[in-house]
């Protein structure tokens, strides 16, 4: 009886808490998640092909013959710029599914763990980064296929590869901002249309010297120019533009990822 009563009166276990998962531990969890869901879906892949395949091979041989863009011919003009874009094209994916997962409810539930805020962005951003430079290397890949020459040595080349890298990067922030601002996964993809708009009215696809001299002043000041031309200019080994498309660049980071922290926060 009495050893009965000791061990009803004996104090229970308490099993602490588990502990909060770090930064890195939570970024990695999420980051891992993202890509998970975009590898189980094989049409992503095929379709970012397709898609780039036919962008590339519709100005380069449908409206290469009819612009004149200096010696190199218009395919050495094309393709650098085509590279350095190539995620305004590819980030629509990305709003559409920061946006899907806020619809879904599972930014909710990763909203209620115990983790940091920005781990969230961080390891979006990890997730989607890693698509965006697969794009940017079979992008560069189909340039070569479709004609494109280094003008300079191999390590000119990389290091514009570099850069398209770093312009991946930062656009993906941006576009994970769009997909977070936007209500549902249809108007992310209306939202991501602004980048188009961008690509177009740059030295991407055409010299601005050949637009109308009242469009001229924007597309030579917006974002997009200056980091197309740094581009080019690094297949060189030149550094034009490079400053301000690092300017840019870090100031597009500066903003948008507080905002992208602060956003999941009200989510």
């Amino acid at each position: 009886m009495t050893t009965q009563t000791t061990a009803l009166m004996a104090p229970a276990v308490i099993t602490p808490p588990a502990s909060r998962p770090t930064f890195a531990a939570a970024t990695e969890r999420i980051a891992g998640r993202a890509l998970l869901k975009y590898f189980r879906t094989p049409g992503l892949f095929i379709m970012g092909m397709v898609q780039s395949g036919m962008f590339l091979f519709s100005f380069r041989y449908v409206f290469g013959g009819a612009i004149q863009a200096g010696p190199a011919g218009y395919v050495g003009f094309l393709v650098p710029g085509y590279v350095a874009t190539i995620v305004l094209f590819t980030g629509g994916g990305i709003a559409v599914a920061v946006a899907e997962d806020k619809t879904q409810g599972l930014t909710d539930r990763l909203l209620s763990l115990p983790i940091a805020r920005g781990s969230l962005v961080a390891g979006r951003t990890v997730a989607d980064f890693t698509t965006n430079a697969w794009s940017i290397v079979f992008t560069a890949a189909l340039g070569f296929a479709f004609g494109f020459r280094l003008p300079g040595s191999a390590a000119d080349g990389l290091a514009a590869l570099g850069l398209c890298l770093l312009y991946g990067l930062v656009f993906t922030v941006v576009f994970i901002v769009i997909g977070l601002f936007a209500p549902n996964a249809q108007a992310a993809q209306g939202m991501s249309m602004i980048a188009f708009i961008l690509a177009f009215i740059s030295s991407t696809y055409v010299p601005p010297a050949s637009m109308p001299g009242w469009l001229q002043p924007f597309s030579k000041y917006q974002p997009i120019t200056p980091m197309v031309d740094a581009v080019r200019s690094a297949l060189t080994g030149g550094t034009q533009d490079l400053a301000i498309a690092l300017i840019w660049s870090a100031a597009l980071v500066v903003v948008f990822a507080p905002v992208a922290v602060v956003r999941y926060r009200r989510t």
